[in-house]
């Protein structure tokens, strides 16, 4: 396979779509086969991992966000041999904190009695940066992904979050090219748990994008887009 024909697998984060990176298969579809991964038909993450397997090519780049990352260190524990090139953008290697894991158990309770719509606006501002709250449009999507995602696939999504491990470890046995992306406001996977990964994979380039909160293929989509086409080239 050479590198213009390399298929690229996009695994969303939480309450995402493929719409989280309609504007990097746009970029990058003329030149490599693309895929976005349905990350909503288990609750744990080998078995997720284990369904994208089975439906992806047999080598592949693999791309995540946030739970998409954790999504993507499990599948190269299942298949690392599959796994040409690995961009982890906005995620985190660490298991979660007890008050995360109590955050996750409140936000699966409100998911059922408010809906997903209402807990995704609950959480825009540590979504995306501050400045981009007024963004119609912008929020617009992010609450359609969370419309197409629904209650019972969120629901699913958490609990595999809340069993995933404490990926830190499992680092230093990444070989392939790894990118790592992350905003520069991103709220919830901050610079420092990019950092931590960027010195943990040998090799690694560490990319940190200006003004850019969590969503960084929505919020800087031509950024991400030239970073990965780089990642994709070498």
């Amino acid at each position: 396979m050479t590198p213009a024909a390399e298929p690229i697998v996009f695994v969303p984060g939480l309450l995402c779509t493929g719409g989280l990176f309609a504007s990097q298969l746009a970029a990058l579809s003329p030149h490599h086969a693309c895929s976005v991964a349905d990350h909503t038909t288990a609750d744990t993450l080998p078995l997720i991992a284990r369904h994208i397997l089975d439906l992806a090519p047999p080598k592949f780049a693999l791309a995540g966000l946030s739970m998409g990352g954790y999504i993507a260190f499990e599948m190269l524990r299942q298949a690392p041999q599959r796994v040409t090139r690995l961009a982890l953008l906005d995620s985190n290697a660490r298991a979660d904190r007890p008050d995360q894991v109590k955050t996750r158990h409140i936000l699966m309770g409100a998911a059922r009695s408010i809906g997903v719509r209402s807990v995704q606006g609950m959480l825009l501002r540590l979504l995306i940066h501050p400045d981009r709250l007024a963004d119609r449009a912008l929020t617009d999507q992010i609450l359609l992904m969370a419309d197409g995602i629904g209650v019972n696939a969120f629901i699913r999504q958490q609990l595999a979050i809340l069993g995933r491990p404490d990926n830190r470890p499992f680092l230093a046995e990444i070989k392939c090219p790894t990118v790592i992306i992350v905003g520069q406001q991103d709220a919830l996977t901050p610079v420092k748990v990019a950092e931590e990964m960027h010195a943990a994979i040998a090799g690694s380039r560490l990319e940190v994008i200006p003004d850019c909160g969590h969503l960084a293929t929505m919020e800087a989509p031509e950024a991400v887009s030239a970073i990965l086409a780089r990642w994709l080239a070498k």
